[in-house]
C-alpha cells in the first residue's frame, strides 16, 4: 500500500466524526475507570480475595486485551469504511461484559467475565485512532491527543459516577443497569459516523496482505522500539494502576467518595495536559514528550509507594494522572509519523497489544504485595519503568509534519 493523499471523502464530516468517537471514548472510559478504581475493590473486599487472586483478575482481561487487539487491527484497515460499526460493536461487548458481571457469584465466575471484559475496550482504539488518522493526516498528534482527552474525562466522570450509585444500590445492581448507556451510545456512533464509501488505498485486500504489513511494521525500526517500550512499560503501569485504587481504599482505609475525589482530580490533570502534550510533540517532535512524560511517570511510581498519606501523596497520583493517557497517545501518534500512512489500524494494534507483556504484571505485583506489602508493588513498577526512559532518550524518531525538532 503506498502512502495516501487525504480525499475528498475522508474530509467531509470530519470534525463530526472525531467529536462522535471522542465522545464515545469517554463513555468507554466512565465504564473502565468506575470498574478499576471502585467496582473491583468492592469485588476483592466483598469476594475475600487475595492479592494475587486480585492481580489475576487483571490478568485474564489483558490476555483478552491482547487477542482482540491483533484481530481488530486486521478488520480496522481490512474494513475502514465501517469504522463505526467496529466502533459500536465494542461498546455492544462492553454493555453484556458488565452485565454478565452483575450475575457473578464467585470468584471463578469473575475471572471468566473479566476475559470476555477485556475484549470490548480493546476492539474499539484500532479503528477509532486509525478513522482519525486517515481524517486529520495534517494534525494527527492534536486529533488524537483530543481523543485522548476525552478519555481523561472519562476517567474523571467513572469514579464520580460509580460512588454516586453505590450510595443507594449494591454494585451487583449498578453494573447490571449500565448496559443501557452503551447500548444507547453504540446507536449513536451507528447513526453519526455511517458506513462510507470504500478507499482502496486506506484497506487490506486480503489476510496474506495483512501479514506482510504485519511483519513489515515489525521491521521498522521506529514502531519496534516503540512496541518494545510500550510493552515494558506496560508491565510498571499494570503493577501500579492495579494496586492504587486498592491501597486507597483497603490500606488507607479511605472512603469510596474519596477515593473517587483523588482519582478524578488526577484525570483532570490529564484533560489539561493531553492536547497541550500532541500540539507540542507535533510542533517540536514527538522524542522530547515522550521522554519527559516517561521519566515523570517512572518518579510518579516511586513517589506513590515512598510517600506517607497527604498531599505529597496526592500530588504524585495527580502527576501520573497526568501523564498515563497523555503519553500512551503520544507513542501511538509517533508510531503512525512511522508508518507514514500505511495500515494506520494495525500500528495502533501492534501498540496497544504490545501491552500484553504486562498481563501478569498484577499477579507479579499481587505475590510481592502479599509477601513484602503492598508499597512493594509500586516500588517494583517504578523500577521497571526506567528501563522504557532509556530506551526512549537512545532513539532518534522521524519528525512530523511541521515539527521544528532535530529529534
Amino acid at each position: 500500500m503506498n502512502d495516501p493523499k487525504i480525499q475528498p471523502e475522508l474530509t467531509k464530516n470530519r470534525n463530526r466524526v472525531a467529536g462522535v468517537i471522542s465522545f464515545a471514548h469517554a463513555i468507554k472510559h466512565i465504564y473502565n475507570s468506575g470498574q478499576s478504581s471502585l467496582i473491583m475493590p468492592e469485588i476483592k473486599m466483598g469476594f475475600g480475595l487475595s492479592g494475587s487472586q486480585y492481580g489475576s483478575l487483571s490478568t485474564a482481561a489483558s490476555i483478552a486485551w491482547w487477542l482482540a487487539n491483533m484481530i481488530a487491527g486486521y478488520i480496522g484497515d481490512r474494513f475502514s469504511h465501517k469504522a463505526g460499526l467496529s466502533i459500536a460493536t465494542s461498546l455492544i461487548v462492553i454493555a453484556v461484559s458488565f452485565l454478565m458481571l452483575g450475575f457473578s457469584k464467585n470468584y471463578l465466575s469473575i475471572l471468566i467475565v473479566m476475559f470476555f471484559a477485556g475484549i470490548g475496550p480493546a476492539i474499539f482504539h484500532p479503528p477509532a485512532l486509525g478513522e482519525l488518522s486517515r481524517r486529520f493526516p495534517d494534525r494527527t498528534g492534536f486529533a488524537i491527543s483530543l481523543h485522548g482527552m476525552a478519555a481523561n474525562i472519562g476517567e474523571v466522570l467513572g469514579p464520580f459516577t460509580v460512588a454516586i450509585f453505590l450510595q443507594f444500590m449494591l454494585w451487583q445492581d449498578m453494573v447490571k443497569a449500565s448496559f443501557v448507556p452503551a447500548i444507547l451510545t453504540a446507536i449513536l456512533v451507528l447513526i453519526f459516523i455511517p458506513t462510507r464509501k470504500s478507499l482502496t488505498d486506506y484497506e487490506m485486500k486480503s489476510a496474506r496482505e495483512y501479514f506482510s504489513t504485519l511483519f513489515s511494521l515489525l521491521s521498522n525500526k521506529i514502531i519496534l522500539i516503540l512496541v518494545i517500550t510500550t510493552a515494558v512499560r506496560s508491565i510498571g503501569e499494570a503493577s501500579v494502576g492495579t494496586f492504587l485504587s486498592i491501597y486507597l481504599r483497603e490500606n488507607l482505609e479511605y472512603s469510596v467518595g474519596t477515593v473517587a475525589l483523588i482519582l478524578s482530580f488526577s484525570q483532570i490533570a490529564g484533560i489539561i495536559s493531553q492536547p497541550i502534550m500532541g500540539a507540542m510533540s507535533d510542533k517540536f517532535g514527538r522524542k522530547p514528550i515522550l521522554i519527559t512524560g516517561s521519566l515523570l511517570s517512572t518518579l510518579a511510581a516511586f513517589s506513590i509507594a515512598l510517600t506517607p498519606p497527604g498531599i505529597g501523596l496526592f500530588i504524585a497520583i495527580l502527576i501520573r494522572g497526568s501523564i498515563t493517557f497523555s503519553l500512551h497517545h503520544i507513542v501511538i501518534a509517533a508510531g503512525l509519523d512511522s508508518a507514514r500512512g500505511v495500515a494506520s489500524s494495525t500500528v495502533v494494534a501492534i501498540i496497544y497489544a504490545s501491552g500484553i507483556l504486562g498481563a501478569f504484571s498484577p499477579v507479579i505485583a499481587g505475590y510481592i504485595s502479599d509477601i513484602y506489602g503492598i508499597h512493594s508493588a509500586f516500588l517494583y513498577g517504578g523500577v521497571v519503568l526506567i528501563i522504557p526512559t532509556v530506551l526512549l532518550y537512545l532513539t532518534k524518531f522521524p519528525k512530523p509534519i511541521n515539527s521544528k525538532s532535530k529529534s
